[in-house]
């Protein structure tokens, strides 16, 4: 089923970043409102300190009244309201221009630092105003500065620096430039959390539909053993009703259950492990596999615990089932094989009581127990399959052992013991059942010595060290190998290309590998067949 945002989600995200980024423009309004609010008291009480208006004190202190009046009028809200927010703006940058002009020109020109002012009112501008506003306003600064310049020099009242002049102008669309670069760039940024928060809403969407349709149950504790965050199938699992799911967040977990104490305590989960611990928790004593994973060191998860509870008692019953439809299909295939000999010495038992040739009937005897030993290794192996459970693992020295089953093959066969190449280390052991992988490698050993060239050293047997504690045991023969067609179907139950074969040799012997914790596989590439047995070194 596909997972998304809903497209109103989507929307309402978005809305909400420009929303942000208009609120932003209107604080930074205030701010720059606030500024000129200042500037404007400062030039009515204190311009005769600060050398302004001294040509002209009359016009000045009109302009700073009138300047002032300006910045209350359109510095209330209702001024946006009633012209727009752009429109108040270009208004309030055009009254600052013209009345800073002004008392530049009565207080001495350039020198009197006004255009610095001129300047800060253009950046403020920058980073409020849209579009070409910015150039405007700077253009109609430097026209102003120009001018009033340009009447002092005609005037000659004072010499005019027009290089400075044009560094300041120069500076007008500079600081404007940049104050407007620095807007699309914070703007940019909006757009950018907007989408990183679109992203982060399906992410979350993402995340809650795994936790909740995750049949597992899934707690998330914190370093102080307190319950973050629990999904409805930790609740059912633990036997609570739902209407406690939130009730358990902030719950100490050994409040919850004690039996969840030894999971949390130090070293407990330094990472992933795979088995879990078996633990009956609830109020109906359930069978739970719980799995301890620790949250990465220096992630923000550090600190924290996840645990997964498994109802293992579903568990247990689905791979009663698996185990009762194998049966099912070993039983169905046994009957099948062992009806072949089974007809086979009815008859010939029927022919030898009628046969009088003594020839005859010594090859119908022999026919009787060939079937007959045929029967009885296809019911020793079904056997064996059945003690599989019965496992118990032990650091057996893998050489020697090797050397064993050689020398009691040899004893039954002599003609074997040549055939056997073993580069085996005497320091290596393999954790496995000493009766399990008895059986393994004689048959092994078996297939290898009945489609080997026969010559010496044909079968070669060494050890590898792997990583993680485990040892890799090779059996390979330089007979004709396998087919792909074989390989298919190599480790089925009953699937043989011998005629006196039962078919249950390779598929008993990984059956046994994996009652072991150990591996059975067939390798690729190489002369002949290639079979690698790989276990722990140590139970």
């Amino acid at each position: 089923m596909p997972i998304a945002v809903p497209a109103s989600a989507r929307t309402d995200l978005r809305a909400s970043s420009f929303a942000e980024g208009d609120r932003a423009r209107r604080v930074s309004l205030r701010y720059l409102n606030f500024f000129r609010l200042v500037l404007a008291g400062l030039f009515l009480v204190a311009g005769h300190e600060l050398g302004l208006g001294s040509e002209a004190p009359r016009i000045y202190h009109a302009v700073a009244f009138a300047y002032l009046g300006a910045v209350l009028a359109l510095g209330f809200p209702d001024a946006v309201r009633r012209f727009g927010f752009e429109r108040t703006v270009a208004l309030q940058v055009v009254v600052d221009v013209l009345a800073l002009s002004l008392i530049m020109w009565v207080s001495g020109g350039y020198r009197s630092g006004i255009p610095a002012l001129i300047m800060v009112m253009l950046a403020g501008a920058g980073l409020i105003a849209e579009g070409r506003m910015v150039l405007f306003t700077a253009a109609l600064a430097t026209i102003a500065v120009l001018i009033e310049n340009t009447w002092r020099y005609v005037g000659g009242k004072q010499s005019v620096d027009f290089l400075q002049v044009g560094i300041f102008c120069a500076g007008f669309f500079g600081i404007a430039l940049v104050a407007r670069l620095l807007a699309l760039r914070a703007k940019a940024n909006a757009s950018l959390a907007a989408e990183r928060g679109v992203a982060l809403a399906k992410q979350q969407a993402v995340n809650e539909h795994i936790i909740r349709d995750m049949r597992d149950g899934v707690i998330v504790v914190d370093a102080g053993g307190h319950i973050l965050h629990a999904n409805l199938q930790a609740v059912d699992l633990l036997g609570l009703t739902h209407s406690r799911v939130d009730g358990l967040e902030g719950l100490a977990l050994k409040d919850l259950d004690e039996a969840f104490e030894p999971m949390l305590q130090p070293g407990a989960a330094p990472g992933v492990a795979p088995e879990g611990r078996l633990l009956r928790i609830g109020p109906g004593g359930r069978l739970l596999r719980c799995r301890a994973v620790a949250g990465e060191p220096g992630s923000a998860a550090a600190g924290d615990t996840l645990l997964y509870l498994t109802d293992f008692d579903e568990i247990q019953r689905q791979l009663q089932q698996i185990k009762l439809a194998a049966l099912g299909r070993l039983t169905a295939s046994m009957a099948h094989e062992i009806r072949n000999p089974l007809s086979a010495v009815t008859q010939a038992a029927e022919l030898l009581r009628d046969e009088k040739r003594s020839e005859m009937q010594g090859r119908l005897v022999r026919i009787i127990n060939d079937n007959a030993q045929r029967i009885e290794r296809m019911i020793r192996d079904v056997l064996a399959l059945g003690r599989r459970e019965q496992a118990m693992p032990e650091a057996l020295p893998l050489a020697a052992f090797v050397g064993e089953v050689i020398d009691g093959r040899a004893f039954r066969a002599p003609a074997e013991l040549p055939l056997y190449a073993v580069e085996i280390d005497p320091a290596l052991t393999l954790a496995i059942d000493r009766a399990h992988l008895h059986q393994i490698l004689d048959n092994l050993l078996a297939n290898a010595a009945r489609y080997c060239s026969g010559q010496p050293g044909a079968i070669r047997l060494w050890a590898e060290v792997l990583p993680a504690e485990r040892i890799a045991l090779h059996v390979q023969d330089d007979g004709p190998g396998f087919g792909d067609a074989i390989r298919a179907h190599l480790f089925e139950p009953f699937f043989t290309t011998h005629p006196k074969g039962t078919g249950l040799g390779l598929y008993i012997a990984r059956e046994l590998a994996e009652a072991n914790d150990a591996d059975l596989e067939l390798a690729n590439g190489g002369p002949g067949a290639h079979l690698v047995l790989s276990a722990h070194t140590r139970p």
